[in-house]
């Protein structure tokens, strides 16, 4: 990352923190990295070491992460942003809460905010890189449908890979439902149900989309083992813990939302309720 400059990495990477850190304070959107001369040459790793500077950044001020959102598991919307893998980014007990009915939320802080259905996990040991899916349901607590708010602190949702990843993985809030528990005699169940489910959403009721669980990488399980792989081979970010919440990344497409509307979803193939939130 910067090496035409000779600077050091975490350098770099704690400047860069701190520049989207203090835009997104501000609600000020800013320049692309990818677009800057100086920043033209911010690669995925690079821009992982902006999420461990923006990590330290937002404990010192005494934020504290709970999980990890993926993003751009959904393959059908790869195309439409220009990004054709997935990213993964933090989630604080700033931005990750539970989704209390008849929920009013505020878009003020959020920059060009859309919205996203996921399904969550809740970790209750720490998972394997070399785990396959009916091995990680093992390390799963709980399942859980949420909504995501993404946000961008770039314009117009122009931006390249390591942007996104650089950007706070995208991830502005996350609004979580009621939490399902796992026992043994319930997994095989799970396991089967996560694979061939579908989420509908609406908003003020009437439908704009429908996604099904393939749209994930497959399946929600397989977009766990795609992080828990991605992390293996990162130097600079932990591994996945137990207690950790993952959301899984959206079903269906992602889409903007004003103050004054109400989105609601309909779970079908899945023990899980729909959930409702409601913009101001």
């Amino acid at each position: 990352m910067n090496s035409a400059t000779g600077k050091d990495t975490d350098d770099v990477a704690d400047t860069l923190a701190q520049e989207i850190l203090r835009a997104a304070d501000s609600h000020r959107q800013i320049a692309p990295f990818s677009t800057r001369t100086s920043g033209a040459d911010l690669d995925l790793a690079g821009a992982y070491r902006v999420t461990a500077a923006l990590r330290r950044l937002r404990q010192a001020r005494g934020e504290l992460p709970v999980g990890r959102k993926i993003g751009f598991t959904n393959r059908t919307i790869w195309a439409q942003y220009g990004v054709y893998a997935p990213i993964w980014g933090d989630m604080y007990d700033t931005t990750l809460r539970p989704l209390e009915p008849g929920a009013l939320i505020d878009l003020g802080p959020y920059l060009e905010p859309r919205l996203e259905p996921e399904i969550a996990f809740g970790l209750g040991r720490a998972p394997d890189p070399a785990m396959d899916e009916t091995a990680l349901l093992d390390c799963i607590d709980w399942v859980a449908h949420g909504f995501e708010i993404v946000h961008s602190v770039f314009p117009g949702w122009r931006f390249a890979a390591a942007d996104t990843v650089a950007g706070f993985g995208l991830h502005g809030a996350y609004r979580i439902g009621p939490r399902h528990r796992l026992t043994p005699a319930t997994r095989p169940g799970w396991r089967a149900q996560l694979e061939q489910f579908e989420i509908v959403l609406a908003r003020d009721g009437v439908e704009i989309d429908r996604g099904s669980a393939a749209n994930v990488l497959g399946g929600p399980l397989s977009a766990l083992r795609h992080l828990v792989q991605l992390l293996a081979a990162d130097p600079v970010n932990p591994p996945l813990a137990a207690g950790e919440i993952v959301t899984t990344g959206t079903v269906t497409r992602a889409f903007p939302v004003a103050a004054g509307e109400s989105w609601r979803t309909s779970v079908i193939g899945l023990p899980i309720d729909g959930i409702e939130i409601r913009f101001a």
